[in-house]
């Protein structure tokens, strides 16, 4: 499989083409003369739309980099340095590339590169990838700058429209998981009924109950889905009155906040909400052949032409950053991976439960500098389901209900991955900042924490964003992993976390969060926790849930 190469539009064909005369170009707005990257119809910072291309110098501030050890295709092997630099004539505008004839050692944040141009000749049309390598001088460039600074966040967050909050009208009153493993190699459905069927039995329901579905992402592309709403229903049989599916929700977990407003709305009284990975079981397949990965031979990614493949790139370029301004140490990654694993070994489902020490982690082998191995969840099968109900109903039903204090969905930071927060991970701050609008508890009241890890860093970033410690505080506030265990200020990832329990997109994060608060978490169980926070997603929009008991 060789790399996927940019499929040619006509608003993006001056970028991928201007090397034939070796000319860097760069959509501009010809009312306010800003640079804007991806080429849009509109300028976003004037809302003009006399929009034009602007001929630049071709010059650069490296403003992070990566090494990639992991991934790589015949015509561009690891490793290889997979980069975003700051654009000198706005540097705003950042571009997701490579850096070439260099020593990744020698490379520096801030020094300036140059641009050049690989050609790739393709039946689909003759395109030029902008690379870039570091000029002679190795003087610093202008620097990237946030949109918002992390700590100025709160300042763009909206107050609640009104005193009435939906999030009291609902409630969890069932939760339920199918297997969960590496390489099943069953029907990812059979896994979701298996969750659904787990999940209406402990809500003491029947499927006759459920009038609403909701899911995310609703897809089944590379091992990420069952096939969404359309599948479940045509497996059960079910006639719901309302039902909500994709990927431009409040993260992996949005379907439980969709539901929530579902019920409040009268739209429905017990809402399924349901999640689905069969990940490990894809990938097998494809080593056997027997399917095919998504995609062609022409995207329209402005990563993957550089190799950026994974979310793993992008992650890496925000940590990287905030290790240069805050200090942070592959080590202060390493506590959350040895906190997720000594959580796991008390957990009988979890994937990987064997004692691992600081040593092991930083000695395990890299995928894309920072994160080595154990800074990546584990790809696995499985689905997990949740039942949302109306409050009062839930009064009624087996299980104490586990209540809704406050959701955060505020988008403030820049939604495009190599456009947006610097140096955390990008939709975690706005969403974070929101939550605590809409309450009156705060950090301190919270008993346990199961925040969003696909990365070790993921998790940094929330702890941050949701005040357990200030902006750039998390080196400190990790060190030595007390603050974050079970006995700790804040409990974190209790059941093991995506790091060591497996993959389950957010919903893994949710069952847990309400198994602790019902105290079943056997010898994991936090004692006393009546509040909990969890977090979904990141990169793209995400969602986090503040919930409660009644006592």
């Amino acid at each position: 499989m060789t790399r996927p190469l940019p499929e040619l539009t006509v608003q993006n064909e001056f970028f991928w083409t201007a090397g034939g005369d070796g000319v860097l170009r760069i959509q501009e707005c010809q009312d306010c003369r800003a640079l804007i990257h991806p080429p849009q119809p509109v300028c976003r910072y004037c809302r003009g739309r006399n929009m034009g291309v602007r001929d630049v110098s071709g010059k650069a501030t490296l403003s992070a980099f990566t090494v990639n050890h992991r991934f790589g295709f015949p015509d561009l092997p690891p490793p290889y340095v997979v980069a975003q630099v700051a654009v000198v004539e706005d540097p705003r505008v950042r571009l997701t590339t490579n850096i070439i004839d260099c020593d990744p050692d020698e490379l520096t944040l801030g020094q300036t590169v140059e641009v050049d141009f690989q050609k790739f000749d393709d039946p689909a049309g003759t395109v030029w990838l902008p690379v870039f390598r570091p000029t002679a001088d190795k003087q610093a460039g202008p620097a990237a700058v946030d949109d918002v600074a992390p700590e100025d966040v709160g300042r763009y967050v909206r107050a609640p429209l009104t005193t009435e909050r939906f999030e009291e009208k609902s409630a969890i009153t069932g939760i339920g998981a199918s297997r969960l493993g590496r390489r099943l190699m069953v029907p990812p459905l059979s896994l979701t009924i298996e969750a659904c069927e787990a999940a209406v039995a402990d809500a003491g329901l029947t499927f006759a109950d459920i009038d609403g579905l909701s899911t995310y992402p609703g897809l089944d592309i590379a091992g990420m889905g069952e096939g969404g709403v359309t599948a479940l229903e045509n497996a059960l049989g079910l006639r719901p009155t309302w039902i909500n599916g994709g990927m431009d929700t409040f993260g992996p977990g949005g379907s439980v906040i969709a539901a929530m407003m579902a019920v409040a709305t009268g739209m429905a009284r017990h809402v399924l909400c349901f999640r689905t990975l069969w990940e490990a079981t894809f990938q097998q397949l494809m080593k056997e052949g027997k399917a095919a990965p998504p995609g062609g031979a022409r995207t329209n990614s402005w990563q993957m032409p550089f190799g950026a493949i994974s979310a793993a790139h992008t992650l890496a370029l925000n940590a990287q950053r905030h290790f240069d301004r805050y200090g942070t140490t592959r080590e202060t990654l390493g506590w959350i991976a040895l906190n997720q694993r000594a959580n796991a070994a008390l957990n009988p489902t979890a994937i990987y439960r064997d004692p691992m020490t600081m040593d092991d982690y930083l000695n395990a082998r890299m995928i894309t500098t920072p994160f080595g191995l154990y800074d990546c969840d584990v790809p696995c099968d499985g689905a997990v389901a949740v039942i949302v109900s109306a409050v009062d109903a839930a009064k009624d039903m087996p299980h104490k209900p586990v209540l809704f204090e406050a959701v955060g969905t505020q988008i403030i930071e820049r939604t495009d991955w190599d456009q947006s927060t610097l140096t955390h991970e990008p939709q975690v701050l706005g969403q974070a900042a929101h939550l605590w609008t809409r309450t009156s508890l705060r950090p301190k009241d919270v008993d346990v924490a199961q925040l969003y890890d696909g990365f070790s860093f993921n998790c940094l970033s929330w702890l941050e964003a949701l005040g357990f410690c200030d902006i750039g505080e998390a080196k400190d506030f990790l060190d030595g992993g007390k603050a974050i265990a079970r006995d700790g200020v804040i409990p974190l990832n209790t059941h093991g976390g995506q790091l060591s329990h497996g993959r389950t997109h957010g919903m893994g994060l949710i069952h847990e969060a309400v198994t602790q608060l019902r105290g079943d978490g056997g010898e994991r169980q936090v004692p006393g926790a009546k509040v909990a926070v969890a977090s979904s997603g990141g990169l793209t929009p995400s969602g986090v849930l503040l919930m409660r008991t009644d006592t």
